[in-house]
């Protein structure tokens, strides 16, 4: 029985609830994996042999290899998981959510000091405001969530 899902009219948002947590279960073992300095020089080494360890879907692991957080987001990736590529590719999460915004890091950053986005258009999905699905690099126009 599936559970109603009240907030999946927010634009450019997947929410990790219970099914995102199932669907994203091996992804995010192995982003935990990456908290042990031998796992990183392991993975470093050899991104896919290290990836083809893990029970993961093939898209999760492409979406891995591509360095694609919304993708991986999308395929049950959860951010905390997930910033444990960042910092293993030595990003900041600053650098992470603006790639994921399709902004630079500085972008992103006066953006959030400046109050982040605006509410005004970006309640609902079709209101036209600029977290709107079809303007953002994850959305590609198709109403996703």
């Amino acid at each position: 029985m599936a559970l109603d899902k009240p907030y999946t009219d927010i634009p450019g948002t997947t929410i990790f609830d219970a099914e995102q947590s199932r669907k994203g279960y091996w992804l995010n073992q192995f982003c935990m994996s990456l908290m042990k300095a031998a796992n990183r020089e392991r993975f470093k080494a050899n991104e896919r042999a290290y990836l083809d360890e893990w029970p993961m879907t093939e898209e999760q692991k492409l979406a891995v290899l591509a360095r694609d957080l919304n993708r991986c987001i999308a395929a049950g990736g959860n951010i905390y998981f997930l910033a444990k590529i960042g910092a293993t590719d030595g990003k900041s999460f600053q650098q992470m959510a603006g790639s994921m915004t399709g902004m630079t890091e500085e972008e992103y950053r006066d953006m959030m000091v400046g109050g982040g986005r605006s509410i005004e258009g970006n309640r609902r999905i079709g209101e036209d405001g600029s977290a709107q699905a079809h303007r953002q690099p994850q959305g590609h126009g198709k109403g996703t969530r």
